[in-house]
């Protein structure tokens, strides 16, 4: 599935949903599934940036694409920062570095999140793609590395 594909998959799901009280419940129910992330990540060095909450996030090379892990210890912001680990997490560092969430202004998020949570939302999109970036860059030495 593509990145576009993921974000249209969620902008579907959110669409069925009445009104903004249950896409709030399904924003808590998806932080629910969020794989759990292992306790020793949980360090200073994995924190957000940014956020009110607490959000840590980190990665993995799977290949040549990233694969994120992350956790809050606040319900609603555990089930933003699950949607967008379910958006970047499995993409190339090129890709995610080239995709907005579209999705947050397309299900109207952006204009239900108090000013302190649009902020925290920013900041962990702003990370995913600093890690992206850094991912690039260690790819990029590595095929340097073996064409010398």
């Amino acid at each position: 599935m593509t990145i576009e594909e993921k974000q249209e998959r969620i902008i579907r799901e959110f669409s069925i949903l009445p009104d903004w009280q249950e896409r709030y419940k399904y924003i808590i129910k998806l932080g629910t599934k969020l794989p759990e992330m292992d306790e020793a990540d949980h360090t200073e060095e994995n924190l957000v940036r940014g956020c009110q909450s607490q959000v840590w996030l980190t990665t993995e090379q799977d290949g040549d694409r990233i694969v994120f892990h992350a956790d809050s210890d606040a319900n609603i912001t555990k089930g933003l920062v699950a949607l967008l680990v379910r958006v970047y997490s499995g993409e190339t560092p090129e890709t995610i570095l080239a995709t907005s969430p579209d999705f947050i202004r397309k299900i109207g998020m952006q204009e239900h999140l108090s000013p302190t949570r649009a902020n925290g939302l920013a900041a962990m999109v702003k990370q995913m793609k600093i890690y992206a970036m850094a991912y690039q860059s260690k790819f990029a030495a590595e095929q340097t590395d073996s064409s010398e």
